[in-house]
Formats: structure tokens, sequence, C-alpha cells
């Protein structure tokens, strides 16, 4: 038996805001540590310049983030069902802002994959707690409204965050002063101003007199709804391979192989990027679940085509052209991923489904960057681009042809 379950309207402390306000204060919590998560991603050749580490340092660094938010996910990716979803999410926060201290305290190696492990665990945990809360708290504020809105708002979210934090990164390190401590200075400050306002959100669980014994994360799914969501969950790595690709070396392959050196454009290419998979989710916002997936799938397709073409010429545009192409079908997928499998689990254990979702997807963050940051220590860097560009072409269309087969099983909502 779970320890917390929905709290009714009238259990809410009267002191904290209502639920409506406390939907969009969680949010922009959500939106500002997704946007700290990717602020270093044009900071990284600013490190390798000054330091003189090669390539594959960077996808170690950045390695150290995704294995911080699997080990969040899965250690405590589930625990807000137990312990609430407001004291999680406030955890998270202030890890974040942990993680921008040590950024500015230690700019050494070391202190850059600590302080992204710290930033990962984070990021691990308010991901799936953000995401049932959001859900929970727009079921009270609007009990008749669709519940799909809530996903399509907590998927923008996500990738928006992610889009704005290379933008805002590179902006800062192009045109202030310490390109390496302004960015984190004020991501320290935005942090903690969300801190304060999830403090005083409403809560959406209440205990009960029995807690359950601490577990690692587990699927808590009947039989019959895992191939679905298994299905869901190739889907998220696929898209997050892509995502993961333009957060780590999509700035050194720029300036090493593309020969551009803007911290502007680095930024700016990553943010196109990631704003148009949250773009592309509300452009198709009316077409059915498995439509969005078959245009995901078109999308990301033609992207990487389009970005591997863009490197072998190379040619800054059709690079560009086709990360921004890919990044709407992987928003498209994302949504179609997170929305599925939280339709699968009920209210005590939604918040452990979207974890081991989220595991999953971050895995595809990782695992394919490492992969290619190990091909360009052996192989040209647009040959390593081609092969990573095939695999996840492969992977993409495997992964929705399963998606869309295994809804097909599934009578229509």
């Amino acid at each position: 038996m779970s320890a917390l379950t929905s709290t009714s309207p009238r259990s809410v402390d009267s002191r904290r805001i209502a639920h409506g306000p406390g939907f969009w204060v969680i949010a922009a919590a959500f939106l500002t540590t997704m946007a700290f998560s990717t602020v270093p991603t044009p900071l990284y050749a600013i490190y390798q310049h000054r330091d003189g580490f090669p390539t594959y340092v960077i996808t170690i660094i950045f390695a150290s983030y995704a294995v911080g938010v699997m080990a969040a996910l899965y250690l405590a990716g589930h625990v807000s069902d137990w312990l609430g979803r407001r004291r999680i999410a406030l955890l998270a926060v202030l890890a974040e802002a942990l993680s921008a201290v040590v950024f500015l305290v230690w700019q050494d190696v070391p202190g850059l994959l600590l302080a992204r492990f710290i930033c990962g665990v984070g990021v691990g945990v308010l991901t799936a707690t953000a995401t049932a809360h959001l859900s929970e708290l727009r079921q009270v504020a609007r009990p008749g409204e669709d519940p799909s809105r809530s996903a399509l708002v907590s998927s923008m979210v996500n990738m928006g965050g992610l889009a704005l934090g290379p933008l805002v990164g590179g902006v800062l390190a192009q045109y202030v002063s310490s390109p390496l401590e302004r960015p984190y200075e004020v991501f320290l400050v935005l942090l903690l101003v969300s801190a304060l306002g999830i403090a005083l959100v409403p809560e959406t669980v209440q205990r009960l007199e029995e807690r359950p014994a601490y577990r690692p994360q587990r699927i808590a799914l009947p039989s019959s709804a895992k191939p679905l969501f298994f299905a869901s969950a190739a889907g998220a790595f696929a898209a997050f391979a892509i995502l993961g690709l333009f957060t780590s070396l999509a700035p050194t392959f720029l300036a090493g192989t593309l020969h551009h050196t803007s911290r502007v454009l680095a930024g700016g290419v990553t943010f196109l990027v990631f704003i148009a998979g949250a773009v592309s989710q509300a452009a198709f916002v009316r077409v059915t679940r498995p439509g969005q997936l078959r245009l995901g799938l078109v999308f990301m397709s033609l992207g990487l085509i389009g970005v591997a073409v863009g490197g072998l010429l190379p040619s800054l545009w059709v690079f560009v052209a086709g990360g921004v192409v890919a990044g709407a079908g992987a928003g498209l997928v994302f949504r179609g991923a997170v929305a599925t499998a939280a339709s699968l689990a009920d209210t005590r254990a939604r918040g452990e489904v979207l974890a081991a979702l989220f595991l999953i997807a971050y895995a595809g963050l990782a695992l394919p960057v490492l992969a290619i940051g190990a091909g360009i220590a052996v192989l040209p860097a647009q040959l390593a681009l081609l092969v990573f560009s095939a695999i996840i072409l492969l992977l993409v269309n495997v992964a929705v042809l399963r998606m869309l087969a295994a809804q097909g099983d599934r009578p229509r909502s």
C-alpha cells in the first residue's frame, strides 16, 4: 500500500497559494532547473580551450550529468509518491543551487564532473516529481480539463528549459565579463527564488500512518501494460539521443569541423534544436497521438539525414537545419512517450512510472554521446557523426513503429 494518496482541495494549508497558481510556480521552477542543466553547453569549448583537454573529456563531463540523472531516477525518482511532491521538488532545486556553487568555486575538470553529477541528481529527482505534481495540481484546479493538457505543459516546459539554457549561457559568455562565472551566478539566484516558490505550493499527496519500506525504482505496472511502456521508453531513448548530441558535442563540432567559434552561435544552435521540440508539440497538439508519433518519426528521420550530410559536406546551414527538424521530431516522440506512460499508471504510482520512463530516456542521453565521443577519438569527426546518425535513425524507426503497433492493440480513449 502506498504511503500517500491524493489530497482534496480542502486539505491544503490555507497559508499556501492555490492549486492554479501553484501549477505555474512548479512549471517555472521546472523550466529554470532544466535551463540550468544545459547552460554549460556553449561553455564546454571555453573550458577545453583554457585547459587543453581532448574532446572525449567533454563527453565524460556530460556523461557524469547523465549518470547523476539515472542514479537519482533509480534511487529516488519515485519517492515523491511516498514523501510528497513539494518536499522532494524543493530538495531537488536546492541540489541544483549546490551544483551552481560548485561550478563557481571549482572550475577544474574534477570540479566540473562533480558539479554536473550533482546537477544530474537534482534533475533526475525533479523530472518525475514535477511532472506528477503538475498533473495533480491541474486536476484539482481544473477537474474537467483533459489530462493531456497538463502533459503538454510539462513536456513543453521540459523542452523549453533545455532550449533556454544554452542560449542564455552563450549570450552571457559572448557579451559579459567572466563567462565561466556569470551564467552560474544568474541561475543561482533564479534557483533560490524557485525554491522559495515551491515552499508555498500546495501538496497533492498526503502521508498515511504506514510508510512502505524503501526500495529502488521499479515499474509498477500490470504485465499487460509493460509492452506499451517499454515501447514508449524506447521512443524516449531515441529522442534523447539526438538531444544529447546537441547538448554535448555540437558546439565543439561547430568550432572544429565547421569552423564557427561564436559562443552565441554555439548556444543558439542548441536553442533552436530544443525550441523546435517544444514548438512542434504545441503546433500539433490537436493531432492524435499516433499521428504525432508518425510525424515525429518522419521529422527525426529527415533531420538525422540532414545532420549527417551537413557534417560530411561540411555545411553549417544543412547541419543546423537537420538539427532543427530532428529536434521537432524528438519533441513529438518524447511527448507521446510521456503521455502514454502517464496514462498507464494510477495516481499512487504515477511518479514511479514516470521515473522509470525518464531513467531509460536519460540512458539515451548518455550512452550514444559516450559512444560518439569514443568514436571521435579514433575516427574523423564527420565519420563518427555519420555512424551516430545511422544508428539513431535505425533505432528511432524501430522504437516508434513498436509504439504505434502497441497502441494499436489498445482501445481508443
